[in-house]
């Protein structure tokens, strides 16, 4: 059993993080604020019980089977092709079920006001009510890049699932709630979720169209 395998009991991150999303994706919970709101996303936000920031929740419609919408949006060859806050992606372990362990690097925003950051995720797809269920989780693993700061993932993920009545479209569904430590304004943070957010749904669109 080598060192990564030691470290992640990679069946167990998986249950736990589809279960933690699943709560979130059926909870009818009031506490939801409207973050952000355009034509056709929607941004809401509540405290996180996870840590001291915010959970955040968005929605939308995209025109494309949820397979094809998951293969951009996972770890994989599609996804720094077109989300331009992302630097860099690279898989450095592989697990059964699915899963995988990914160091990916985003760009500074607002200015650099947030500096450049860098994750290590385990991430996990898996089936969700004739869609998919693309999840994952930070953990704590390998040295810290220069010239990044070290950004945690709390449980997140995306559900994408057929709409009944127009089976070409899909209901895009994220959760997102995200420590990008380090001493930054918390106007900041949301202002940078908010916006990052729905710029990702206008590039997902743009590159599913070609």
């Amino acid at each position: 059993m080598n060192e990564m395998e030691t470290l992640l009991d990679s069946q167990r991150l998986a249950e736990e993080v589809e279960s933690t999303l699943i709560n979130y994706y059926c909870s009818g919970d009031s506490e939801w604020r409207i973050g952000k709101k355009t034509k056709d996303v929607i941004v809401w936000r509540k405290p996180s019980e996870e840590f001291g920031g915010y959970l955040y929740k968005t929605q939308g419609i995209v025109k494309e089977l949820p397979n094809r919408i998951v293969d951009y949006i996972r770890p994989g060859p599609y996804r720094l092709d077109w989300d331009s806050l992302m630097t860099s992606l690279d898989i450095i372990g592989e697990f059964e079920q699915g899963s995988c362990l990914m160091r990916y690097t985003t760009a500074g925003q607002l200015w650099n006001l947030i500096a450049p950051r860098e994750f290590i995720d385990f991430s996990y797809t898996t089936d969700y009510q004739n869609g998919l269920l693309s999840c994952g989780i930070s953990v704590e693993y390998g040295q810290e890049q220069t010239n990044f700061v070290r950004g945690f993932n709390h449980p997140c993920g995306w559900f994408c699932v057929p709409l009944k009545n127009e089976p070409d479209y899909s209901l895009l569904t994220g959760f997102i709630q995200t420590d990008l430590r380090g001493m930054l304004p918390q106007t900041a943070v949301d202002s940078a979720m908010a916006n990052s957010l729905v710029n990702f749904y206008i590039e997902l669109r743009n590159a599913l169209k070609i």
